[in-house]
């Protein structure tokens, strides 16, 4: 069991170690989904429940599997509760608001692809995180991923008022404020414990 204060737990996911722009897990929708902010702040809102519940049903799916002494079904079974979770907000979301799931596109089922959710769940088992840091864990990787697409779509849409050379519009210009927010975020490194 790991003995980490609740609040080094959140800040290193948020901030320190944030899935996106330090671990490059989840560049597909953070590239995709980024354009408009108000797409990416939803879109960052789904991604974190999924987190949450995927990070609550991986600490129960753990224990289970250790007490049958079943570890070898750990990647599998983080996977089915991941696809099961992403239906469930796409169910919800379709229904709720469908202009929101024209928005989303391709992006929402993605995020059962999405290798941020699984490597929270592979993160907090290795890191032997009980369950109220569990939770605390998914709440800061949730925080940190929407941050990230909250300000690469803050600066895209920014930039559609502004004059960009030729040579760098579009994709290129959209990995080069990627890279520098991703260099920017190596500044919060110091916070680490």
């Amino acid at each position: 069991m790991s003995d980490e204060a609740l609040g080094t737990i959140f800040l290193n996911a948020c901030l320190v170690n944030n899935f996106v722009l330090a671990y490059f897990l989840g560049i597909c929708p953070f590239l995709g989904v980024s354009a408009k902010l108000e797409t990416a702040t939803r879109m960052g809102g789904a991604v974190c429940f999924v987190m949450l519940v995927s990070s609550v049903c991986a600490f129960g799916i753990n224990q289970l599997l250790i007490a049958i002494n079943a570890p070898y079904l750990q990647l599998i079974s983080y996977i089915v509760v991941i696809a099961s979770t992403v239906q469930l907000v796409e169910m919800f979301i379709k229904k709720m608001s469908p202009a929101l799931f024209r928005q989303l596109g391709i992006f929402l089922p993605l995020i059962t692809t999405n290798c941020a959710i699984l490597g929270l769940a592979l993160f907090q088992t290795n890191k032997g995180y009980d369950f109220l840091q569990c939770i605390v864990y998914a709440l800061g990787a949730g925080i940190g991923f929407t941050l990230a697409l909250i300000l690469m779509a803050g600066i895209r849409e920014k930039l559609e008022l502004a004059t960009v050379p030729h040579l760098v519009q579009g994709t290129a210009i959209t990995l080069i404020i990627a890279g520098i927010l991703s260099l920017s975020f190596m500044g919060f490194a110091g916070l680490g414990a």
